[in-house]
Parts: C-alpha cells; structure tokens; sequence
C-alpha cells in the first residue's frame, strides 16, 4: 500500500467521479483505476460502487470504514513534512490560504504583500471563492487557512480565530434620493430594488438574517456572483445594495457611491479563520494569523468602524 493510493482513493470518494478525480490529482483515469485495483486486491475488499452509464461512483461499507484511517495517515504525512520543513524556521514553506469575496479583494492583499516582505522564503497563494466554496475546499483539507465572513462551523472545520471585524453598509447611486441622507427608515427598503450576491456568499446570508431578526421586509431585485458588480450595478441606478465597508471605502471617498444607515438596524459581523480540525497549523499559517490578529487590532480598523460612516453623509436625515 502506498501513500499515491491512498491519495487517489480519498479524490476519488470525494469527487464520487474517476474522471473528475483524474483531474483533481492531475492524473489519468487509467492510472486511477490501476491504482484503485492494486489497493483493493491488497485489502481484498471492494472500495467502490460502479453504477449507469456515467459511471458514477459510491463508497462501499468497506470503503467507508478505510476512508477515516485513510484521511489519518494522508493527514499525517503532511504534518510531517511541514514539521521538517519548519526546522529551518520560517526561511522556508508554503502557505495555500483560501478567502471569501470581501476579504479576499479588500483585506488581504495588503496583509499577504506584508507577509511576503517579512517571510520572503515562504511561498504563498491565495485562492478567492465564495464563503460555501471556501468552506469546502477546508473540510477537503485543500487549504492551510480558510478565511470567510459571518461563519457557522460544520463537522471537521475549527474556528483559530475570529478578530477582524467588519460592517456591512446600504450603498445608493449619488444621484438615489437617499444619496444625501444619513440614516432612512427600515420601513423604506420594502420600496426599493435590491441587489444581492449569490446563493453561498456569506454577505448574502448575513445581510438576510440581519434584516429578518429586525423585521425588515425587502425586495430582491436581481442576483449578482460579485461584489464589483453588486457596485456597478448601484451605480447605474438599478438598485441599492448592501456591501462590505472594505468594498467601497473608495467609492465612497471619491464620491461615486453614498452609504446610508437603516434606523436601529447595524449589521456587523467578524472574518473567521477556520481550517480542518485534523489538519496540522504549521508554522507559517501561525505567524499569519499573528499578522491578521495585529491588523485587527490597529488604529485603521477603528477608523473604518467608527469614522468613515459618520464622515459619508454630507446633509441633515
């Protein structure tokens, strides 16, 4: 039994697929299948179901069983070679970390450049999804870091930390009758077309708790898959939005987006780093938090919390 088999068994109970797995690992399905053969002659148990036309694919009881221990020794040699790894500190490694939309484009490339100056032999990437794509890839352990908005933990994920805040604003085009009002009624929302973001983006779900805790009724007008888009549509007047006060700061500052306040009505929420429970924090996912937690705790975050709003309206409710 080798640690390749292993790999391809967990791709392929995880994409249910030989040719998606194929693909996932960068191999061949002949390969896969090879590899497949070899391991369950060797157990002399059948792993996988083979069903229809599109050879879809289901783990077997046996197969089930082996996946746990299988997913431990995949786990283990990882943290191995991390642990070697780091015994040349931090002059050497890699860091996969995965974000959500908003903290992806706004937050991170700053903190990421930041981190690359000060650890320039570690070798970093980040992949940019919504929240639900996010958070699958980390129960995959497809990622170090995961870092998303407004998160509920499900099975196999584990919350590091959870101190960078943020808020979520209403945005109107300056020429949008609210454009130079402060706060509106809640009341006021049920009239107007809102633009939201796909199913999965946690931005979406937070926003729709926020306002149905505080019984605000609104209109979805139209989806849209991305904040950018969210703001070009607002500014061209087809509707108003709720957005991430990190999206649209300079929008706001140059005047080509207002943001208002709903009356009693604040929506805020934190940037959660989760990762798999089973997998190991190395070194280098460490001293990245520890970069995340002195960014949260700088003068800059409490000037975007608690300056940029009350400096956004230029006249009297």
């Amino acid at each position: 039994m080798t640690l390749r088999q292993l790999e391809v068994f967990l791709a392929v109970a995880r994409e249910k697929s030989f040719s998606l797995a194929a693909k996932k690992i960068h191999s061949s399905q002949p390969t896969l299948s090879e590899h497949i053969s070899e391991l369950e002659s060797e157990l002399g148990k059948h792993l996988f179901f083979r069903r229809g036309r599109r050879r879809v694919v289901t783990v077997t009881e046996a197969g089930r069983v082996f996946e746990q221990f299988a997913e431990r020794a995949v786990s283990a040699v990882d943290g191995a070679r991390q642990a070697l790894a780091e015994l040349d500190g931090l002059a050497h490694g890699s860091l996969l970390i995965g974000a959500s939309t908003t903290p992806g484009l706004y937050v991170l490339p700053r903190i990421v450049a930041a981190f690359r100056t000060k650890y320039p032999g570690v070798d970093v990437k980040l992949q940019i999804a919504n929240s639900q794509t996010i958070e699958g890839r980390v129960r995959e352990r497809e990622l170090d870091l995961g870092i998303v908005g407004g998160h509920a933990l499900r099975p196999g994920e584990e919350c590091l930390t959870a101190g960078m805040r943020d808020e979520l604003v209403l945005i109107v085009a300056p020429e949008h009758a609210w454009a130079r009002r402060r706060a509106i009624a809640p009341d006021s929302l049920a009239d107007q077309p809102l633009l939201v973001r796909e199913e999965g983006s946690a931005t979406r779900s937070v926003t729709e708790r926020a306002l149905q805790r505080a019984h605000v009724k609104f209109r979805v007008a139209m989806e849209l898959d991305h904040t950018e888009a969210i703001k070009q549509g607002v500014m061209a007047g087809l509707g108003v939005a709720f957005v991430s006060l990190y999206a649209v700061r300079g929008e706001i500052a140059a005047g080509r987006l207002n943001a208002v306040r709903l009356r009693g009505v604040r929506i805020q929420r934190h940037f959660h780093v989760i990762h798999h429970e089973a997998r190991r924090v190395t070194a280098s996912a460490r001293a990245f938090m520890e970069l995340l937690d002195e960014t949260a705790r700088g003068r800059k975050n409490a000037w975007l919390f608690e300056k940029k709003i009350s400096s956004v309206g230029t006249s009297r409710p």
